[in-house]
């Protein structure tokens, strides 16, 4: 059998096969059953599949192997092996009568205490070569974590092993983890050891194609692989509706937009492919006019970002927090935002549901207060609420109403006792969500968000802490708002991070207001510690005490702060907003 290389040079493009999980899933009384272990269970079906797909004129296969990483990452090895073993064996004797290449098929593999996915991949890597493969498909990749080892690795093995790296963008191209495919794909296009690259899943043809022609994928081996069409559900199936005709005529246009390597992802049946087939030799392709580069249209000039600029200019600033309401009376809210206007905040910093419990949202009172009040506002944005869409639907929404800063946090759990009836999503945590936020910042936003993190100086480990902060900042974090300064230890912490981190810092303040309080915080609320020092001043102080206590260690710890800072950011406790107000004032008269 010839070189893929050569295949794909003398013979291109190469057409694989469809989908073998939704058409075995399609058999009756499969419905139920998991694909991969077909090979062990039902060999004869999986085989009769192959051949459907050969019969129908692809010219490469897949193993049924696609979820075999979660094998791995549970700890059975035999079970990962033995399917391997036999989906290796099915699709070699399927693929011979008709010289066809057989590609090991590696999904995503997940993450697990035990073993990580790059090493995950690796091990699949072995097994696969262990049964004489040498073609390899890493498929529906929602990032490119794991590919450079698995791709050293294969070399390393089998230096004449082939590798398509493929990743799952929707029709805006972003995976469900936040990246951008054009990212995805230069980044996988510079490795050496990896051979082709493209996209597959979650979009249609027309979508795909539409993306592909957008790319600049100049000297990439490039590989197509869309679904049927988009899901429906009938009755109690899910099934895909793109007619074969219609998906063989946008295979070939994808040919002709630059893809050397097409097929089949979830819907595509036998007939999908052998409609390909046919567009693919016919005579007279359809031409699909690339399009022509376009100059760029001048961007209109970027809305006005106070808090941005003060910081860029070198100004020190004041955040202060106040929470949102509970219920849907905001009139306290709004006359505490303008007391702190007034008082020298320069912006409001709105939590989203802090520890899990719902509140007004904070982005909406975002919006508001910018609109209605005209006072800069920093709302926080938590992974744990949304997914993927939601979260880019809401960024929308704020650039639209000119709130152009953001913090990103991970969130808060949900509390356990409301997990049976409240899921957090989590799909991302909030490094993840900062790329995101970057790539909008950068292809779809008419004035970029300034992004915020989360820095937690009261850590235990704050190596760690510091590690994840840079990793932030690598994804597009600009700006971090600490944890309360409360104790010597936080204090070198903050000093380490000025020497650490690129980005501007805001040394949180929280005025504790009881020694109740302090016991409180100190037993009950993650990421607080007060010093003993600083707990013993309240014991015993009535509360006109404890709040002179409150404002003169707030104002001692902002100035001890002062070195490793480029602002403050303060912490209204228990609705105080008069208290904040004065010390928001004798902080204003330091400066």
């Amino acid at each position: 059998m010839r070189d893929i290389r050569t295949y794909l040079k003398e013979s291109g493009p190469l057409l694989f096969d469809g989908a073998m999980g939704t058409y075995f899933a399609a058999l009756p009384g499969r419905a139920g059953e998991r694909c991969e272990l077909g090979s062990l269970h039902h060999p004869e079906e999986v085989a009769k599949i192959h051949r459907a797909y050969l019969e129908a004129g692809c010219r490469a296969i897949k193993t049924n192997t696609f979820t075999v990483g979660a094998d791995l990452a549970q700890g059975d090895e035999e079970t990962a092996r033995r399917i391997i073993e036999a989906s290796c064996r099915l699709a070699r004797e399927a693929a011979e009568p008709y010289g066809a290449y057989v590609f090991a098929d590696i999904g995503p593999a997940p993450e697990s205490p035990g073993l990580r996915r790059a090493e995950n991949y690796c091990r699949q890597a072995d097994l696969f070569l262990e049964q004489g493969v040498r073609c390899f498909l890493l498929e529906t990749l929602p990032g490119g974590r794991g590919l450079r080892q698995l791709a050293r690795h294969l070399k390393d093995r089998c230096p004449e092993s082939y590798l398509i790296a493929s990743f799952a963008v929707s029709f805006d191209g972003a995976t469900r983890e936040g990246d951008f495919g054009q990212t995805l794909l230069r980044r996988a296009a510079a490795l050496e050891e990896v051979d082709a690259v493209g996209f597959n899943c979650v979009s249609g043809p027309q979508h795909l194609l539409t993306y592909i022609q957008g790319l600049d994928a100049a000297g990439v081996t490039l590989s197509v692989m869309p679904n049927a069409g988009y899901p429906a559900v009938q009755g109690r199936r899910t099934v895909f509706q793109g007619t074969p005709e219609y998906f063989g005529r946008k295979l070939a246009e994808i040919c002709q937009a630059g893809a050397s390597i097409v097929g089949g992802c979830c819907g595509t049946t036998p007939e999908h492919i052998a409609q390909a087939a046919r567009a693919l030799a016919a005579p007279r392709r359809i031409t699909v006019s690339a399009r022509a580069p376009e100059t760029p249209e001048p961007r209109p000039v970027r809305a006005v970002n106070t808090l941005a600029e003060k910081l860029d200019q070198g100004r020190r600033v004041i955040a202060v927090e106040l929470d949102p309401p509970v219920d849907d009376d905001i009139g306290f809210f709004l006359e505490g935002v303008r007391t702190l206007a007034d008082a020298g905040a320069d912006a409001v910093t709105i939590a989203d549901c802090p520890i899990g419990r719902p509140r007004a949202d904070s982005c909406l009172l975002a919006c508001k207060i910018r609109r209605e009040l005209g006072v800069e506002p920093l709302p926080h944005m938590t992974c744990r609420d949304r997914n993927l869409n939601a979260a880019k639907a809401l960024l929308l929404g704020l650039s639209i109403e000119n709130v152009h800063n953001v913090l990103l946090v991970t969130g808060d759990p949900i509390p356990s006792e409301n997990r049976d009836e409240v899921k957090s999503v989590f799909n991302f945590n909030s490094r993840r969500l900062a790329a995101y936020v970057s790539g909008l910042n950068e292809t779809v936003l008419r004035t970029p968000f300034r992004i915020f993190g989360a820095l937690n100086v009261n850590a235990k480990n704050f190596d760690a802490q510091l590690e994840a902060a840079r990793e932030k900042e690598q994804n597009g974090v600009t700006g971090f708002l600490t944890q309360p300064v409360l104790s010597r230890e936080a204090l070198e912490n903050l000093k380490t991070a000025r020497g650490a981190l690129r980005g501007k810092i805001l040394g949180g303040v929280y005025p504790v207001v009881s020694y109740k309080n302090a016991c409180f915080l100190n037993n009950e609320i993650a990421g607080m510690n007060i010093s003993e020092e600083i707990t013993a001043l309240y014991r015993d102080k009535s509360r006109e005490e404890a709040e002179d206590v409150a404002a003169a260690v707030s104002v001692r710890i902002a100035r001890e702060a002062a070195p490793y800072t480029d602002g403050l950011y303060l912490m209204t406790p228990f609705k105080r907003v008069a208290l904040m107000a004065r010390i928001l004032r004798e902080l204003r008269d330091m400066t």
